[in-house]
């Protein structure tokens, strides 16, 4: 059993760079396309938190929430332009 997931674990690991490799070429938004990689990588670390558990699977799996909590809170924001952050050459003195 732990081999199959293992396998299914992998599975989910190349379908999300492949998805979120996708997502980059045809949508051309990075954040998206890292939510959907990363959604798929969850769902990878919560395959092998359930063939072998112990501390370092859950932690990978909570790692990889957290970051994906993260980066679904960056989408919901408009993004800031440079030009927005860095003052203009004529404000320089």
């Amino acid at each position: 059993m732990n081999v199959l997931l293992g396998y299914a674990a992998l599975g989910c690991i190349a379908a999300g760079l492949f998805t979120g490799g996708v997502t980059l070429a045809i949508g051309r938004d990075l954040r998206a396309a890292l939510c959907m990689a990363l959604d798929f990588w969850l769902a990878a670390g919560l395959l092998r938190l359930g063939g072998t558990p112990g501390w370092q699977p859950l932690m990978v799996a909570a790692t990889i929430v957290a970051v994906r909590q993260l980066v679904g809170r960056s989408l919901r924001r408009p993004p800031v332009r440079l030009t927005d952050v860095l003052p203009h050459r004529s404000d320089r003195t």
